[in-house]
């Protein structure tokens, strides 16, 4: 039995119901939205079960030692992030395992590690940068902070610039 694919829901209904999302997470937790501290708690638990001390004595990791990391919200929204887009890409027949290749010049295999190697400078930076794009693009553009705003536009614009510059070696 097949699933019919769905078309994609139009952009304003997706960022109306974004922004209620954003809003939902602010009265429910007291935070704005953001991903990349669930991964920071995550690698707190790992690092308390292989060397508890230096975990603990660690000045960055040392703050989030204490308790379980699923009772901080942010692991939760993670997990339910990851879930809802899986039932989502399913229910509207979307749902696909595959690596898409862009023009085929490169590899599978080099694809993979750049993009792994991407993502993890991109974790590493929001870490650094004590929030990710969705901490800082949505919840601070929601409470109209200026960094927010800023943001924003510099993430379009350098994203832009890149997308043109890989396109042709990509």
């Amino acid at each position: 039995m097949s699933c019919q694919v769905r078309p994609l829901w139009p952009p304003f209904i997706a960022g109306i119901v974004l922004g209620l999302v954003v809003l939902l997470t602010f009265v429910l937790v007291g935070n704005g939205m953001g991903s990349s501290g669930a991964f920071a708690r995550v690698a707190t638990e790992i690092g308390l079960q292989v060397a508890p001390e230096a975990t603990r004595e660690n000045a960055y990791l040392g703050g989030m030692a204490q308790g379980n990391p699923l009772a901080a919200w942010i692991v939760v929204a993670a997990i339910g992030t990851l879930i809802g887009a899986i039932l989502a890409s399913v229910s509207s027949g979307r749902f696909r395992v595959k690596v898409d290749r862009g023009s085929g010049r490169i590899g599978v295999a080099p694809r993979l590690l750049l993009a792994l190697g991407g993502g993890l400078l991109a974790g590493f930076g929001s870490r650094l940068a004590a929030g990710c794009t969705s901490g800082v693009g949505l919840s601070n553009t929601a409470m109209l902070g200026v960094a927010g705003f800023v943001f924003l536009i510099v993430f379009f614009v350098v994203g832009i610039v890149i997308s043109l510059l890989m396109r042709r070696v990509w």
